[in-house]
């Protein structure tokens, strides 16, 4: 007779603390921080997939996302999930780290490039187009880099590890969408690279409070440090003082 072994739940993880003192407790999380190593990964937020009315949600009936799921998706990007990314933009950049973005974008008008799950998926967003714009209120400013992907893990369909290695970036703290999609697939090659990876878990949503929060019990302890938008916030004021405007050092000096 097979031997069943009940699964473990978890609170009862043989493997927790390994994987907490790892990637989770590591010290290397805050000193990529006052080394000015870490950079915001913002994933997705973009017409295509999180504007009511565009792209995915142009015809919300055939989206293939309940009404429910949409009314709990729009309303978790309105009343946090933007307000968040937003406050965290402004953090990175008083500080001058680096705030990158990444988003869905073909490098054809008809997507012959995209990749083959995206053609299944009929998922396109051909370059100059609505769907491949920025919401507005977390969109890139100046020169903040931008990277274009045509599948859920940015790390497999594009050189951003080559642009990290560049920067000499080695931690990231991650938000955007969907979190069991793009946002849970970009965490977990992160760690596998190597990278000290934080999850904002008020910052990144998708179409229900369920899949948030499986994804969110998956990474937590695992591949990511898990935290809250005022936790990041609470690290950068007690680590890095803000970085004076260059205009206004630069009068300071001549005065």
């Amino acid at each position: 007779m097979p031997t069943h072994v009940k699964p473990t739940t978890a609170n009862n993880d043989p493997l927790r603390q390994y994987y907490r003192e790892s990637f989770v407790k590591n010290p290397d999380h805050m000193e990529a921080l006052r080394s000015r190593k870490t950079a915001l990964l913002c994933i997705d937020i973009q017409y295509l997939d999180a504007a009511d009315g565009y792209g995915i949600f142009a015809e919300p009936e055939t989206s293939g996302i309940p009404k429910t799921g949409r009314r709990y998706y729009f309303t978790s990007l309105r009343e946090w999930v933007l307000p968040n990314v937003a406050c965290l933009q402004e953090s990175f950049r008083q500080r001058q780290l680096e705030v990158i973005h990444c988003r869905i974008q073909a490098l054809t008008r008809n997507g012959r490039d995209r990749s083959a799950g995206h053609k299944r998926l009929d998922l396109l967003a051909a370059p100059g187009s609505k769907e491949a714009e920025f919401l507005e209120e977390v969109a890139p400013i100046d020169d903040e880099i931008i990277i274009n992907k045509t599948a859920s893990g940015v790390f497999s369909s594009t050189n951003l590890h080559y642009v990290l290695t560049n920067l000499g970036i080695r931690s990231l703290c991650v938000v955007g969408v969907y979190t069991n999609e793009c946002v849970e697939t970009t965490v977990r090659d992160a760690c596998d690279l190597g990278y000290h990876v934080t999850l904002v878990e008020d910052a990144c949503t998708t179409q229900t409070p369920e899949l948030h929060e499986a994804s969110i019990k998956t990474l937590r302890d695992r591949y990511a440090r898990v935290v809250t938008t005022d936790h990041v916030i609470d690290d950068l004021e007690n680590t890095l003082a803000l970085e004076e405007p260059e205009e206004d050092l630069i009068e300071r000096t001549a005065g």
